[in-house]
């Protein structure tokens, strides 16, 4: 399988602070990739340096097929970015921030329209494109943004924290979207999250970082049985993500996540 993502001791220091101690990854082409672990881990920066939004203070990555020091420029035209963040313009309309998108990735004249189209019907807003965005809801924000860096068929997609904040419909919405956009074009998605549940449905692997670094990687099924007969990917966590207080901290607040999403 080729490697859609690959990095040799990707290294990113501010000052003193090792943000990113020497990554080595793989990510193969057509996957689903899950980069877990505590807050301030390593996990964002990993991906700001992926989308060359940060430059590595040392190491090597390539990113679909191109290397990020010598052809950031190529990179940013074959890949995809959701940033933690909602970015979408509330100002415009979902069909009015699909056209700025296609405008910036360069998508010809005579091909925006139909792409607009495929894009909005792909994540089920075809009944909203002409509302504004500042009428959406949370889940409908997301999947908008999902359309728009997915517009130009990118080889690889990048989302931080893509589901946070979302109810239990508006997040298996968004998952399934994500199965169809790498179903349907064979997209890489690199993503981050503190949801195992998530992290479980979703991911053919993931890796675990603390303090900067991998600290073990593997698919989902296998990370848990190599914990127990019963494990859960949160087991795998708590053992591999730093302190049992850190994930201590993460679980808590996950189960009031999902408290709050029950009660409405």
């Amino acid at each position: 399988m080729i490697d859609a993502i690959e990095t040799r001791s990707l290294t990113l220091k501010f000052g003193r602070l090792v943000a990113v101690d020497h990554i080595d990854l793989k990510v193969g082409s057509g996957t689903i990739f899950g980069l877990l672990g505590a807050n301030g881990a390593g996990k964002s920066s990993t991906i700001k340096m992926l989308t060359t939004l940060m430059k590595p203070t040392s190491g090597s990555a390539r990113v679909a097929g191109f290397d990020l020091d010598a052809a950031p420029h190529e990179i940013r035209r074959r890949i995809g970015y959701v940033p933690q963040l909602l970015s979408a313009d509330g100002g415009l309309t979902g069909n009015e921030n699909l056209l700025l998108s296609a405008r910036l990735y360069a998508i010809p004249r005579a091909d925006r329209q139909a792409r607009i189209r495929g894009a909005i019907e792909l994540v089920g807003l075809a009944d909203s494109a002409d509302r504004l965005v500042k009428t959406y809801s949370g889940g409908m924000v997301r999947r908008l943004e999902l359309a728009q860096a997915t517009l130009h068929m990118p080889a690889v997609l990048f989302l931080d924290e893509p589901t946070i904040g979302l109810d239990p419909v508006a997040r298996h919405t968004v998952w399934n979207h994500l199965e169809d956009i790498r179903r349907r074009f064979r997209t890489t998605i690199l993503l981050t999250t503190h949801d195992m549940e998530e992290a479980d449905h979703l991911c053919d692997e993931v890796a675990i970082l603390h303090a900067g670094r991998i600290v073990i990687r593997g698919k989902p099924a296998e990370l848990k049985s190599s914990i127990g007969e019963l494990a859960t990917l949160d087991d795998v966590f708590e053992r591999f993500s730093g302190t049992a207080e850190e994930a201590g901290r993460l679980r808590d607040t996950d189960q009031a996540r999902r408290i709050a999403r029950r009660l409405g």
